[in-house]
């Protein structure tokens, strides 16, 4: 597998509270060498900030990450991005169709999305 990350909380089933404080986390891994750093975007991929990683951070080995947000109360779309020790970085879903095509999933790489509705509520979207 390519890098690759993706967000497991706030995830569908795990629904927010209300607006405030919250901790983007999640796993990254890749199958060509060590994770150097993971992004994570809250407003589907226009703007990214670092998250930190949680050592230790070994090749072929999942390194779990993390990141505050600040929580307006209002739709979101929640995106992770991971790069590798090579310079390898995780593909949009449009790169990644513009490169293989959509037709099966094997070794799907892409960027993963997560929107959040009003309620708190994350289901899956394609940004």
């Amino acid at each position: 597998m390519e890098v690759k990350s993706f967000i497991a909380r706030p995830s569908p089933g795990l629904a927010l509270k209300g607006p405030g404080f919250y901790e983007i986390s999640g796993l990254a891994w890749s199958g060509n060498g060590s994770i150097r750093q993971v992004e994570v975007s809250a407003d589907g991929g226009r703007s990214w900030s670092q998250a930190a990683l949680q050592g230790p951070i070994l090749p072929k080995a999942p390194v779990r990450f993390r990141a505050a947000w600040q929580w307006n109360g209002g739709p979101a779309v929640l995106q992770s991005r991971a790069t590798n020790d090579t310079g390898m970085v995780q593909p949009t879903r449009a790169q990644f169709a513009d490169e293989r095509g959509l037709r099966g999933v094997y070794h799907y790489n892409a960027i993963a999305s997560w929107r959040i509705d009003e309620t708190g509520e994350a289901s899956n979207v394609y940004a």
